[in-house]
């Protein structure tokens, strides 16, 4: 490919902390120790488009005084700047997350959510399960991958991709009802799912607009409504509302076969809601989740990865058996906005010491930040491709721990 790759190999004092496996660069900068544990370094590689800069942190999860955490807008649908996020949340560095609901101008009248694609896991909290694949916003995912995949830092402090699956029950006096959905922009046809107070204000009829093969797809002319609290239901509504829910609230939307197992449900009636998400893994479970898709595993490449659509990307690389993570943010300056293709992604990634990667959200939302020591505030690092930061749904937050 001729790819020239960053060095990682800092000098002196730095070069116990580098990376082991990358080849020299050109234009690559001096480690920069953003805080205990966590480093930042410039560096020009060659891709198929041309000349492009990579942003890079390196953040060490073995170092106690290190966390890795969900930068979050404080509503799953609500987009904020990475930048914003991470001086909300305190972080030292960050990166962009998942894909999103940016848009939706298929359905006139009907409100972009903003909220993702993907799972997110926050403390060990789960704030929302994936959509359908037809749902997503984003490239076409690669062969073996599906919207529930996320890269994640389990309860014992290690990294890893993983697989989150929505489990839950709507126990009603007629039986039970299966969960198809959880603070969703978008649900499965024929489903119900489930809002809570962490949805925030956002109208709820998105969710009930395309199918589940085609996001494009009208929205659906057979929905209900449903508000949980306290064990039983407090109302009922012919479509899905707006507005922000109460804590210990949870509304029931659903479509089609959904709606109608909904409409038998009556004021007053004791319901029970049950919700979590499982893993595929044995692991750990995960105290941090974002969604998007997985590039590398196991120290190869995914197959059938895009070899011909160059852009700026975001993406995250796992290395040292799960304790160390790369957050890597392409520039969008105009010299350097071809970027890479994903399958020149996953290639630099590897090379940069992951057997582990996973692309993000990329062009205008591709986003590095960092907190100079003493500072209250962070930096844009990269050059947003549209001049200025975009509102995204979420982020790969960095804190430092005293």
């Amino acid at each position: 490919m001729g790819t020239a790759l960053a060095t990682l190999l800092a000098c002196g004092a730095l070069a116990g902390a580098a990376l082991a496996g990358a080849a020299p660069a050109s234009g690559a900068q001096r480690a920069e120790e953003i805080a205990p544990g966590v480093e930042y370094r410039a560096f020009d590689l060659d891709g198929a488009g041309g000349v492009t800069r990579a942003h890079l942190l390196s953040v060490d999860l073995a170092d106690r005084h290190v966390r890795v955490g969900l930068l979050h807008p404080g509503a799953v649908a609500a987009r904020r700047t990475v930048s914003g996020m991470a001086d909300a949340q305190g972080a030292v560095a960050g990166v962009n997350g998942d894909f999103f609901n940016i848009s939706e101008a298929q359905h006139p009248g009907v409100e972009a959510t903003g909220a993702a694609v993907g799972p997110e896991i926050t403390g060990g909290h789960p704030l929302k399960a994936a959509v359908p694949r037809g749902q997503r916003f984003g490239p076409p995912l690669p062969p073996g991958t599906t919207a529930e995949d996320v890269i994640g830092v389990g309860a014992d402090r290690t990294a890893r991709l993983d697989r989150l699956r929505l489990v839950g029950s709507v126990d009603t006096p007629e039986g039970e009802l299966r969960l198809g959905g959880l603070n969703q922009y978008a649900l499965g046809e024929g489903s119900v799912g489930a809002y809570t107070s962490e949805w925030g204000g956002t109208s709820r009829a998105r969710a009930t607009c395309g199918t589940d093969t085609r996001r494009a797809a009208p929205c659906s002319g057979d929905t209900y409504e449903v508000t949980v609290r306290g064990g039983q239901v407090v109302a009922t509504a012919g479509r899905p509302g707006s507005g922000p829910i109460a804590a210990g609230t949870t509304v029931l939307v659903g479509r089609e076969a959904g709606a109608r197992r909904l409409r038998r449900l009556f004021r007053g009636e004791p319901v029970t809601v049950r919700r979590r998400l499982v893993a595929a893994s044995s692991g750990d479970p995960l105290v941090f989740a974002v969604g998007g898709f997985p590039v590398v595993r196991h120290g190869a490449p995914l197959p059938g990865l895009d070899g011909t659509v160059s852009t700026v990307r975001t993406a995250v690389g796992i290395a040292r058996g799960g304790h160390r993570l790369l957050l890597l943010a392409l520039d969008g300056a105009s010299r350097y906005r071809r970027g890479l293709t994903v399958a020149e992604l996953a290639a630099e990634l590897r090379r940069l010491g992951a057997t582990d990667g996973f692309n993000l959200d990329g062009g205008g939302s591709s986003t590095l930040v960092t907190r100079e020591r003493g500072e209250g505030w962070v930096d844009v690092r990269n050059h947003p491709s549209r001049g200025a930061e975009r509102a995204v749904a979420n982020g790969v937050g960095v804190f430092s721990v005293s």
